[in-house]
């Protein structure tokens, strides 16, 4: 308990899934985690879970692509806790199918707003706020930005979403660079989920995809991973639990790929 204890985490995409993992782990172990997702009702419910069993959680809508509901997000934290300490980039879409020359330019104008310029977004407001943090003395800051396993491997029916989580993975050793030269005391990585049991996959299979049924592609996806299952929300939770905490001290610019072995084929 307490690796985190009293620093300040923005975590978005968190009324669900990965997202709503990270927010809980990060409360148990000591953390004010502010909470950031477009549906408002169950981002509520999670902070409020949170609160009722002893965590400190509150929760704003927010819009990863948007640059002024970046500057509210990080604004809030300040007013009501002081700064910002860790940041995690989760919230995500998962695009439809298409293959590169029927894929429609809004859509990947779309995948590419939310899953990378929500990523540049978090990170160029993020380290604003943690500059403040660490010139004070105070504890060294994190970043972790969720990308893909499908950001270390290509897939095929799926250009925008590889497009944007590879950028994810390069963009984060980016940023960590730009931290370590400038001795800010701000460490950035990646996370590299293969498949995981939430909301969002359960729908995206739900909605039909080229290879089979919705029970068919579950079991496609399982036999993908050596581990012989799909991931847990918590598996990638304890993750960023990890690398936001002092135990992960020597790591930045770095990928973890939390596939159950998927990339290690």
């Amino acid at each position: 308990m307490g690796r985190v204890q009293d620093r300040v985490a923005i975590v978005t995409g968190s009324a669900k899934g990965m997202g709503a993992a990270i927010m809980r782990i990060l409360a148990r172990e000591g953390a004010h985690v502010i909470g950031g997702d477009v549906d408002e009702k169950l981002g509520e419910e999670i902070a409020a879970g949170i609160r009722a069993k002893g965590g400190d959680a509150v929760f704003l809508r927010h819009d990863v692509s948007d640059e002024a509901s970046w500057q509210r997000i990080v604004q809030l934290a300040e007013d009501r806790f002081g700064g910002l300490h860790i940041l995690v980039n989760n919230a995500g879409v998962l695009p439809q199918q298409s293959v590169i020359d029927e894929l429609p330019l809004a859509q990947w104008r779309h995948t590419l707003g939310v899953d990378l310029d929500g990523v540049f977004l978090g990170c160029k407001h993020g380290v604003r706020a943690m500059k403040k943090v660490t010139a004070k003395g105070g504890p060294d800051c994190a970043i972790v930005n969720i990308s893909s396993a499908l950001g270390l491997v290509g897939a095929s029916h799926c250009a925008d979403y590889v497009a944007a989580k590879g950028g994810v993975r390069l963009l984060t050793k980016a940023v960590a660079l730009e931290c370590a030269e400038g001795k800010h005391r701000i460490r950035v990585n990646s996370i590299h989920p293969g498949a995981i049991d939430t909301p969002m996959i359960r729908g995206h299979v739900a909605d039909g995809h080229r290879l089979g049924t919705s029970n068919e592609m579950i079991d496609l996806m399982i036999k993908t991973h050596p581990i012989g299952r799909l991931g847990e929300p918590s598996d990638i939770g304890n993750a960023v639990l990890f690398l936001a905490s002092d135990e992960a001290g020597f790591i930045t610019g770095s990928e973890l790929a939390v596939d159950g072995g998927l990339t290690a084929q």
